[in-house]
């Protein structure tokens, strides 16, 4: 039930090797999926293209999520190669350095703002632009990647967290909104891993051993765990699935003291 063949996958926020992104697209090729892959800057360009490679027939195309002609171009592009889509994976996350390591309460209106428009919005208007894409094939499933520093606070996540619980809660209503479309759409919740995004926060290291310590399984996930299940929430097995949040994180979740 998580066979992906004759597919066809958006995948955006692969930066490098150790990306969660670049994890899922792996998995989803390995599945059967042709993809097409993003990189935002031409200091990515590189890195992106080089993993694209590794893959069969991929596309691979610029795209700044907080540029929405950059998305129409970007949609423009998965048209012309692909004629259609049957999944987006949004891995797209960032904010300014100062609005990790600063107090919470000094985050800055456009740090805010930043945060809010790259780690949630871009959800919005990447769905957007692939809507009709989707509908031509009868349908799809959108996928983003989120943590549990939404509803809890982890020292130095700050605005992040804020971000993650509105990219959440944007989960929730384009699922009710797309699903009479025949679209789902989910998130997953994955425990800390070691990609670029988590070097930018202070203390990342202690996150990991607590959760070592705490979680059921005493242990850290890794990227393989978190993109079987995301191939799983992109592929049939989970076709009545929508709206939801999926925790990879070894069950530190459910733990309390």
């Amino acid at each position: 039930m998580s066979d992906l063949s004759g597919k066809l996958g958006l995948v955006v926020g692969v930066a490098n090797k150790r990306s969660i992104s670049w994890a899922i697209a792996q998995a989803a090729a390995a599945a059967g999926a042709r993809l097409a892959l993003t990189y935002q800057t031409e200091r990515l360009e590189e890195n992106v293209r080089e993993l694209a490679a590794t893959l069969t027939n991929a596309v691979v195309a610029p795209c700044d999520v907080a540029s929405d002609e950059q998305l129409a171009n970007l949609a423009s592009t998965i048209d012309r190669e692909f004629g259609g889509l049957d999944f987006l994976v949004h891995g797209a996350a960032f904010a300014p350095r100062p609005e990790l390591t600063n107090p919470f309460v000094e985050t800055s209106r456009e740090g805010f703002r930043i945060a809010l428009d790259v780690s949630a919005y871009s959800l919005i208007g990447l769905t957007r632009a692939v809507l009709p894409l989707m509908e031509r094939r009868g349908g799809g499933s959108v996928l983003t990647l989120t943590y549990l520093g939404s509803q809890r606070v982890f020292s130095n996540y700050n605005v992040m967290g804020v971000a993650k619980a509105a990219l959440e809660a944007s989960v929730r209503y384009l699922a009710s909104d797309l699903g009479p479309k025949n679209i789902r759409v989910n998130a997953i919740s994955a425990g800390p891993i070691k990609t670029l995004a988590a070097a930018g926060i202070s203390g990342f290291s202690e996150i990991l051993q607590v959760y070592r310590e705490r979680a059921p399984l005493r242990r850290n996930v890794e990227l393989g765990e978190v993109a079987d299940a995301a191939v799983f929430l992109l592929g049939p097995g989970s076709r009545g699935i929508t709206g939801e949040v999926v925790m990879v994180d070894a069950g530190f979740h459910a733990v309390g003291v």
